[in-house]
């Protein structure tokens, strides 16, 4: 079931902090350095076998640190991964993709259990956590390797998709605001680096963390209490 009323209050939210672009997205690592006892922090992970008995969803909604750290926090998803998808080349990088140097946007794999959570409510999570009335950017992240995509890879996970969007255009959600998520068939997702990883988890007193990441994930949580697994961080 769709609940609509959630959406509002957080896709009108503009981040109004440091860019996650890709210079400064570079100095963020750089910033981080010092912080080496929370890189030791042990993340319980999924093996591929454990991983290949659940679905994989596909979405892009600006930087993927805050991204995957959103939908980490939602009951029913078991892993999320940060990668790139939605461009033509082939073995992309984050230099590439940060200087916008490819066709890809910055982009996360869901795995998720249906039994638990429906793509339906996957995609109100995805509309729910940010604001995708803006065209190329999110918050203070500029470029088209942070735009808004929801990717469907069969033709009842469009109908839904685009269902949805209609939805929020029939309730004004955006007050006449065009919504620029590009709907998307699924071709091919690529694994970030390594570093990339769980990154908010990691490094929570990185300065974009702290600014960005941290206060978008909060008012997620904020507004969407129900969809939360139990002990979230």
């Amino acid at each position: 079931k769709m609940k609509l009323f959630k959406i509002s209050l957080l896709c009108l939210t503009v981040l109004m902090v440091t860019s996650c672009q890709s210079k400064t997205k570079q100095n963020k690592i750089s910033e981080n350095t010092p912080n080496t006892i929370e890189e030791s922090k042990e993340i319980k992970k999924l093996s591929p076998q454990d991983l290949s008995k659940y679905e994989t969803a596909y979405f892009a909604s600006g930087c993927f640190w805050c991204v995957e750290a959103i939908f980490e926090s939602v009951k029913g998803v078991k892993e999320v991964i940060s990668g790139y998808a939605g461009g033509e080349e082939q073995n992309p990088t984050y230099e590439m993709v940060g200087r916008g140097q490819t066709t890809h946007a910055e982009a996360v794999e869901v795995y998720y259990d249906p039994e638990t959570i429906s793509f339906v409510e996957l995609v109100q999570v995805f509309f729910g956590s940010h604001d995708p009335t803006t065209l190329n950017r999110q918050g203070p992240d500029r470029g088209t390797q942070y735009r808004s995509i929801a990717f469907y890879k069969n033709e009842r996970q469009k109908k839904i998709i685009e269902s949805y969007i209609q939805a929020l255009k029939d309730q004004d959600v955006y007050s006449g605001a065009t919504i620029t998520t590009q709907v998307t068939p699924f071709t091919k997702f690529y694994d970030a680096e390594d570093y990339h990883q769980d990154y908010e988890k990691k490094h929570p007193n990185n300065s974009y963390i702290r600014n960005v990441s941290i206060p978008r994930l909060n008012r997620f949580k904020e507004n969407f209490g129900d969809y939360l697994k139990e002990g979230a961080h």
